[in-house]
Protein backbone atom coordinates (compact mmCIF):
# COMPACT_ATOMS: atom_id res chain seq x y z
CA UNK A 1 0.00 0.00 0.00
CA UNK A 2 1.32 3.71 -0.75
CA UNK A 3 0.59 6.37 1.98
CA UNK A 4 -1.50 9.53 0.32
CA UNK A 5 -0.59 13.06 1.35
CA UNK A 6 -2.92 13.41 3.89
CA UNK A 7 -2.02 10.55 6.01
CA UNK A 8 1.60 12.31 6.04
CA UNK A 9 -0.06 15.21 7.81
CA UNK A 10 0.39 13.73 11.15
CA UNK A 11 4.06 11.65 10.46
CA UNK A 12 7.37 13.16 11.65
CA UNK A 13 9.95 10.81 9.69
CA UNK A 14 9.22 8.29 6.99
CA UNK A 15 11.22 5.59 6.75
CA UNK A 16 12.01 4.12 3.07
CA UNK A 17 12.90 0.48 3.67
CA UNK A 18 15.36 -1.90 2.30
CA UNK A 19 14.18 -5.38 0.89
CA UNK A 20 14.62 -6.43 -2.43
CA UNK A 21 12.24 -4.44 -4.45
CA UNK A 22 11.04 -6.29 -7.38
CA UNK A 23 14.26 -8.24 -7.33
CA UNK A 24 17.86 -6.77 -7.04
CA UNK A 25 18.22 -5.62 -10.75
CA UNK A 26 17.85 -3.62 -13.45
CA UNK A 27 18.05 -0.62 -11.03
CA UNK A 28 15.69 -2.33 -8.33
CA UNK A 29 14.29 0.59 -7.01
CA UNK A 30 13.31 2.12 -10.35
CA UNK A 31 9.88 0.01 -10.43
CA UNK A 32 9.45 1.29 -6.80
CA UNK A 33 10.62 4.94 -7.79
CA UNK A 34 7.98 5.27 -10.82
CA UNK A 35 4.99 3.74 -8.37
CA UNK A 36 5.99 6.43 -5.37
CA UNK A 37 6.23 9.30 -8.34
CA UNK A 38 2.85 8.02 -9.53
CA UNK A 39 0.52 8.16 -6.07
CA UNK A 40 2.87 10.35 -3.69
CA UNK A 41 4.30 12.78 -6.77
CA UNK A 42 5.75 16.05 -4.70
CA UNK A 43 4.09 15.03 -1.20
CA UNK A 44 7.59 13.75 0.35
CA UNK A 45 9.20 16.99 -0.93
CA UNK A 46 6.11 19.03 0.65
CA UNK A 47 6.57 16.71 3.46
CA UNK A 48 10.84 17.63 4.17
CA UNK A 49 9.86 21.31 3.57
CA UNK A 50 6.96 20.92 6.17
CA UNK A 51 9.43 19.74 8.91
CA UNK A 52 9.57 16.50 7.91
CA UNK A 53 12.20 13.70 8.01
CA UNK A 54 12.89 11.00 5.39
CA UNK A 55 15.07 8.09 5.65
CA UNK A 56 16.08 5.74 2.57
CA UNK A 57 17.50 2.28 3.23
CA UNK A 58 19.48 0.27 0.59
CA UNK A 59 16.58 0.61 -2.49
CA UNK A 60 14.73 3.10 -0.42
CA UNK A 61 18.01 4.95 -0.76
CA UNK A 62 18.36 4.34 -4.46
CA UNK A 63 14.67 6.18 -5.17
CA UNK A 64 15.46 9.45 -3.29
CA UNK A 65 18.03 10.57 -5.77
CA UNK A 66 15.68 10.47 -8.34
CA UNK A 67 12.71 12.23 -6.50
CA UNK A 68 15.24 15.24 -6.22
CA UNK A 69 15.24 14.64 -2.07
CA UNK A 70 18.99 13.79 -2.62
CA UNK A 71 21.87 15.07 -5.03
CA UNK A 72 21.55 14.14 -8.67
CA UNK A 73 23.75 9.91 -8.43
CA UNK A 74 22.66 6.71 -9.27
CA UNK A 75 22.63 2.82 -7.20
CA UNK A 76 24.45 0.64 -9.88
CA UNK A 77 26.05 -2.80 -10.12
CA UNK A 78 28.45 -3.35 -7.82
CA UNK A 79 32.19 -3.06 -9.89
CA UNK A 80 32.32 -7.68 -8.88
CA UNK A 81 29.13 -7.98 -10.52
CA UNK A 82 28.18 -9.87 -7.58
CA UNK A 83 26.06 -9.71 -4.70
CA UNK A 84 27.33 -8.64 -1.59
CA UNK A 85 26.46 -9.36 1.82
CA UNK A 86 29.51 -8.53 4.82
CA UNK A 87 30.15 -6.44 7.22
CA UNK A 88 31.87 -2.64 6.58
CA UNK A 89 33.63 -0.17 8.16
CA UNK A 90 31.89 3.34 7.60
CA UNK A 91 33.25 7.04 8.61
CA UNK A 92 30.50 9.68 9.64
CA UNK A 93 31.60 12.87 8.00
CA UNK A 94 28.93 15.18 9.49
CA UNK A 95 28.90 16.22 13.47
CA UNK A 96 25.12 17.12 13.31
CA UNK A 97 23.02 15.38 11.61
CA UNK A 98 19.95 14.46 12.85
CA UNK A 99 20.29 10.87 12.00
CA UNK A 100 23.72 10.70 12.76
CA UNK A 101 24.18 12.29 16.45
CA UNK A 102 25.52 10.20 19.16
CA UNK A 103 27.44 8.05 17.02
CA UNK A 104 31.13 7.33 16.72
CA UNK A 105 33.00 8.73 13.83
CA UNK A 106 33.98 5.03 13.03
CA UNK A 107 31.13 2.49 13.14
CA UNK A 108 30.20 -0.86 11.74
CA UNK A 109 27.01 -1.96 10.01
CA UNK A 110 25.61 -4.77 7.54
CA UNK A 111 25.42 -4.32 3.62
CA UNK A 112 23.40 -6.75 0.93
CA UNK A 113 23.35 -5.34 -2.28
CA UNK A 114 24.02 -5.97 -6.11
CA UNK A 115 23.35 -2.33 -6.93
CA UNK A 116 25.06 -0.42 -4.19
CA UNK A 117 27.61 1.07 -6.11
CA UNK A 118 27.27 4.77 -5.94
CA UNK A 119 27.65 6.87 -9.35
CA UNK A 120 27.44 10.94 -10.17
CA UNK A 121 27.99 13.05 -13.12
CA UNK A 122 32.02 14.00 -13.18
CA UNK A 123 33.06 16.38 -10.21
CA UNK A 124 29.50 15.92 -8.58
CA UNK A 125 30.97 13.05 -6.05
CA UNK A 126 34.00 15.68 -5.14
CA UNK A 127 31.61 18.50 -4.22
CA UNK A 128 29.38 16.82 -2.18
CA UNK A 129 32.09 15.56 -0.37
CA UNK A 130 33.27 19.28 -0.10
CA UNK A 131 29.84 20.89 0.89
CA UNK A 132 29.03 18.15 3.79
CA UNK A 133 26.52 16.09 1.61
CA UNK A 134 28.32 13.00 1.28
CA UNK A 135 27.28 11.69 5.08
CA UNK A 136 29.15 8.15 4.92
CA UNK A 137 31.61 7.06 3.47
CA UNK A 138 33.13 3.25 3.42
CA UNK A 139 36.60 2.89 5.27
CA UNK A 140 37.43 0.51 2.31
CA UNK A 141 36.36 0.07 -1.53
CA UNK A 142 33.66 -2.70 -1.45
CA UNK A 143 31.72 -2.17 -4.27
CA UNK A 144 33.00 0.79 -6.26
CA UNK A 145 31.45 3.61 -5.33
CA UNK A 146 32.51 7.12 -6.42
CA UNK A 147 34.77 8.53 -3.12
CA UNK A 148 33.55 5.57 -1.89
CA UNK A 149 30.70 7.00 -0.48
CA UNK A 150 27.99 4.53 1.39
CA UNK A 151 25.37 7.73 2.13
CA UNK A 152 24.14 10.88 1.36
CA UNK A 153 22.37 13.90 2.88
CA UNK A 154 20.32 16.79 1.76
CA UNK A 155 21.40 20.27 2.58
CA UNK A 156 18.69 20.90 4.79
CA UNK A 157 19.65 17.60 6.99
CA UNK A 158 15.85 16.38 7.04
CA UNK A 159 17.35 13.42 4.38
CA UNK A 160 19.40 10.49 4.71
CA UNK A 161 20.21 7.94 2.04
CA UNK A 162 22.67 4.70 3.02
CA UNK A 163 23.37 1.60 1.12
CA UNK A 164 24.08 -0.02 4.53
CA UNK A 165 21.31 -1.13 6.86
CA UNK A 166 20.71 0.33 10.35
CA UNK A 167 17.74 -2.34 11.44
CA UNK A 168 19.91 -4.97 11.00
CA UNK A 169 22.59 -4.39 13.84
CA UNK A 170 20.13 -2.70 16.65
CA UNK A 171 21.47 -5.50 19.61
CA UNK A 172 25.07 -7.05 20.56
CA UNK A 173 23.01 -10.25 19.36
CA UNK A 174 23.46 -9.02 15.76
CA UNK A 175 26.92 -8.44 16.21
CA UNK A 176 29.39 -11.31 14.10
CA UNK A 177 31.73 -11.13 17.14
CA UNK A 178 29.96 -12.54 19.90
CA UNK A 179 32.12 -10.80 22.41
CA UNK A 180 30.94 -7.40 21.21
CA UNK A 181 29.22 -5.52 23.86
CA UNK A 182 29.72 -1.49 22.47
CA UNK A 183 27.44 0.67 23.51
CA UNK A 184 25.85 -1.27 26.55
CA UNK A 185 24.66 -4.21 24.08
CA UNK A 186 23.19 -1.51 21.28
CA UNK A 187 24.39 -1.69 18.05
CA UNK A 188 24.93 1.40 15.47
CA UNK A 189 21.74 0.86 13.85
CA UNK A 190 20.29 1.50 17.37
CA UNK A 191 22.06 4.59 17.60
CA UNK A 192 21.01 5.43 14.67
CA UNK A 193 17.17 5.03 15.26
CA UNK A 194 17.59 7.07 18.98
CA UNK A 195 19.22 9.79 16.69
CA UNK A 196 16.44 10.82 15.33
CA UNK A 197 13.95 10.19 17.84
CA UNK A 198 15.42 12.29 20.07
CA UNK A 199 15.54 14.82 17.48
CA UNK A 200 12.34 14.87 16.67
CA UNK A 201 10.98 14.19 20.41
CA UNK A 202 13.05 17.25 21.12
CA UNK A 203 11.01 19.33 18.28
CA UNK A 204 8.14 18.32 19.43
CA UNK A 205 8.58 19.33 23.35
CA UNK A 206 9.32 22.95 22.09
CA UNK A 207 5.73 23.16 19.63
CA UNK A 208 3.79 25.64 21.15
CA UNK A 209 0.56 24.96 22.85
Amino acid sequence: ACVDEKSLESAQLIVLSGGFSYGDYVMAGRLAQLELERRVGDALMRFRDGGGYLLGICNGFQILPKLGLLPEGSLINNTSGRFICRWVKLKRRVDDNPFLRGLPENFELPIAHAEGRFVAPEGAAEKYMDEGLAALVYEEDVNGSTSRIAGLTDSSGRVLGLMPHPERFLWDSHHYDQDWSGDDGRGSGYQMFKSIYNTIAGEIAHEPG
